[in-house]
This record gives C-alpha cells, sequence and structure tokens, in this order.
C-alpha cells in the first residue's frame, strides 16, 4: 500500500517544438531512458498549474500545486525569499527582493545586478537594522546580487510599487502606495527614506572603492520588488497530515518549503544552477523517506536555460536529470512517485507561458497507461487526463488511501 510521496518538480521543463531540433521540443530530443520507463510503468496527464491560459510564477505554481490556492494564501514573492534564507518572520512584517545595483550620479540604472556581483554581505550588514520612525529595516544578503528586505514595526502595507523599473538606461523609481490606505502611504514614504539614506552609504563604501580600483561596476543602490506582508498560513502536515521535507538548491524553493513547515534538507553542491549535483540531490531525497511522508525535490536549471533560449543545454540537462533518475529505479513499495513541472519555459520565448506541462504518477496501486514517454505530447493522451494545479493534492491523497468519503 502507498504510504508515502517523492514529489519531483523539474522547473520549466516544458517547451515548444524547435525547428533546429527537427520539430521536437528538448525534452522530446532529450535522450530518457529512466523517465521514459517510469512513464511506461505509471500513469501521465497534462497539467494547468495556474489553470488553462494563465502564464504562471514559479511561486504561485508551487503554492497551487501544494494546494494552497494562490487566492488565499498568496502573500508575495518577498516572504517567501525571506523564508528561503531562514529569517524568522513575524505577523504584519513586509518583505521584499533586493538587487544591489549600479547607477550613475543621476541614478541612471546602469546595470542592475552590479555587474553580477557576486557577494554582497559587506553592503548590507552596513545597511541592516536602520531604524526610521518605529520601524527597523533589516537587509540580508541572499544569492549573488541578490538581498532581501524586511520592514519590521507597526501599521505596515504591501499595497506599493517597486522602485525598480526591470529595465536598465532608465532612472530609478519612486516607490508609491497602490490604495488610499495609511498603512500604503507609510510604507512607501519610509522605503523611499531608507534608499535615500542607504544610497550614500554604499556610494562610499570602502568595498565600492576596491571595486571601482579593479576596474568593476559599483554595488550603489538597492532595487526593491515583490513588497509582500507576512502572515502564518496553516502547514503542509497541519492539512494534509503528511511530515514534508524539501531538497533544493533555489532560495525561492526553500522559502516555499519553510512557509509551509517543510524540513529544509541541505545538499552540498545543490546550486540551482545547470553545475547542480541532480544525483546528490536525488540520492538524499530517496533517504529522507525513512524520516518523512512526503519529499519535495525541486530541479531548477531547465528554466534558466529556457529563459537564456538555450534548447542545447537545456536538452543536455534533461539528460542529466534523467540520467540521475536511475535512483528511482527500485523505491519502497509503499512509495508513491510523481514527477511534473511548474510551468513552461518556451526557448523560443526566453520566459514562462501558459503551456501545460507533463505530469507521471508511478507506484503500487497506480493504473498504468498507454503513455510510452515522458514528454508535452505523449502525455497528452495519458489516463490522467488534464488537470490544474490544484488537483494534485487531492489525487496524490486518493491514491495514498487519505481522501475523505462525500456522501454516504
Amino acid at each position: 500500500m502507498l504510504e508515502k510521496v517523492l514529489f519531483l518538480v523539474l522547473d520549466g521543463l516544458g517547451d515548444r517544438p524547435i525547428k533546429e531540433l527537427g520539430g521536437a521540443t528538448p525534452l522530446e530530443a532529450a535522450h530518457t531512458p529512466h523517465l521514459d520507463r517510469l512513464a511506461q510503468q505509471g500513469e501521465c496527464g497534462m497539467l494547468h498549474t495556474i489553470g488553462r491560459g494563465i502564464r504562471p510564477g514559479s511561486d504561485t505554481a508551487h503554492l497551487t500545486i501544494f494546494g494552497y490556492d494562490k487566492d488565499e494564501f498568496y502573500a508575495g514573492r518577498g516572504p517567501i525569499e525571506a523564508a528561503g534564507i531562514g529569517l524568522e518572520l513575524c505577523d504584519g512584517d513586509v518583505a521584499l527582493r533586493c538587487n544591489l545595483a549600479t547607477v550613475d550620479d543621476d541614478l541612471m540604472i546602469l546595470d542592475r545586478r552590479a555587474g553580477r556581483i557576486h557577494a554582497v554581505t559587506p553592503f548590507t550588514t552596513a545597511l541592516d537594522g536602520i531604524e526610521i520612525d518605529q520601524v527597523r529595516f533589516l537587509l540580508k544578503p541572499g544569492t549573488a546580487h541578490r538581498a532581501i528586505l524586511v520592514m519590521r514595526g507597526p501599521g505596515l502595507s504591501s499595497a506599493i510599487t517597486d522602485n525598480d523599473p526591470h529595465e536598465e538606461g532608465v532612472p530609478v523609481r519612486t516607490v508609491m502606495p497602490t490604495d488610499d490606505s495609511p498603512g500604503a502611504k507609510k510604507t512607501a514614504d519610509l522605503l523611499n527614506q531608507y534608499v535615500s539614506r542607504a544610497y550614500p552609504i554604499l556610494r562610499d563604501h570602502p568595498e565600492n572603492q576596491v571595486r571601482g580600483q579593479a576596474g568593476k561596476l559599483p554595488a550603489n543602490y538597492l532595487l526593491l520588488r515583490g513588497p509582500g506582508r507576512y502572515r502564518r498560513i496553516p502547514s503542509f502536515q497541519e492539512r494534509y497530515g503528511l511530515r514534508a521535507c524539501c531538497v533544493a538548491g533555489g532560495g525561492l524553493y526553500k522559502g516555499i518549503a519553510a512557509l509551509l513547515g517543510m524540513e529544509v534538507v541541505d545538499v552540498p553542491g545543490a546550486t540551482g544552477l545547470p553545475d547542480t549535483d541532480v544525483s546528490g540531490k536525488f540520492r538524499t531525497a530517496v533517504q529522507s523517506l525513512a524520516d518523512c511522508d512526503f519529499v519535495f525535490v525541486h530541479v531548477k536549471a531547465a528554466d534558466s536555460l529556457g529563459e537564456d533560449g538555450d534548447f542545447v543545454g537545456k536538452r543536455s540537462f534533461i539528460e542529466k536529470v534523467d540520467a540521475a533518475a536511475a535512483a528511482f529505479r527500485d523505491l519502497p513499495d509503499n512509495v508513491l512517485l510523481v514527477i511534473l513541472a511548474d510551468h513552461t519555459t518556451p526557448c523560443e520565448l526566453r520566459a514562462h507561458s501558459a503551456d501545460p506541462v507533463p505530469i507521471l504518477v508511478h507506484g503500487s496501486g497506480v493504473r498504468v497507461d498507454a503513455v510510452s514517454a515522458y514528454s508535452e505530447r505523449a502525455c497528452t493522451s495519458g489516463g490522467l487526463g488534464f488537470l490544474t494545479g490544484i488537483d494534485v493534492i487531492p489525487q496524490i491523497l486518493n491514491l495514498l488511501g487519505r481522501t475523505p468519503l462525500t456522501g454516504g
């Protein structure tokens, strides 16, 4: 009887036909004997993670496939990213994503990532803990050029705009309230004051003097986006009675797991990049089944390669994932393996799209269908049919025998 779940999300896996690949998608063109074997032994279908014709973000897509309706539970990207770096948030905190960026003396954006700076700790340390009008600003380093800003104090709101125009060669924006509430006006005003105070501190930071002497761009400005006001949401275990953990490299996915009360398992070499140790992640996931009922594994790089338009690299990375999937060959009989994607990232678009993604379930008692390959077009004929993201967890609970009876 199925009792445990290994839940593998291959971020941005889906794609569209590519002429240079003979009209195949990178997944269809890749040599994937392990994934195809699992499809042949399982039940397949196609998944609209948010809904038909709706282009998903990775954050809303993941919340939805975990059974959390985005309209009820999504509070913005900032709190998720904050949780992903281990920040303990309090009810009412407003969290934002940040880039350390480069601007000129007129505050025109020269580079949104400060020359893709690798570490920002010296800069975040200089700006961490500033207090303005009883609101404390906590700034913590993220990965590479990224950081997380948390505002902690009374009467804050996330109903504010970004100051990041998301392009270069234009001036930074002023943060504005998006509604007429006093909290939104207060939050926008305080953020503008904080960023204005931060600019000369960053501009004159000794680390930027060193960077200038080395011919590198200075990290002299904070670009802010993705504001969200934190509130606690029910944990995955509270909702489903399953003790869950997460194996991931990217901060966003660790953050989603942390917000849902999942234990985050660190894996050396799990980078979230094409060089990530996929085999190590899969081995760790299988080992984690000894202590957890639900193991969420996230693999990122197919999405990044799609956004780069690198269909050859995406195909090669999918083959790397398939080789690592040999770890799933001899799973215990009580384990349900679920493989899916959170969205499609067509190399042609270099962005997410609303195209559905393939999903398969594999394990004892699963009704095996006639699908012979794990790919976008092969899975359209699978027994699962076309699902939406909110259907995924109920389908899993049904296979585990945990779905309550409706009616008599």
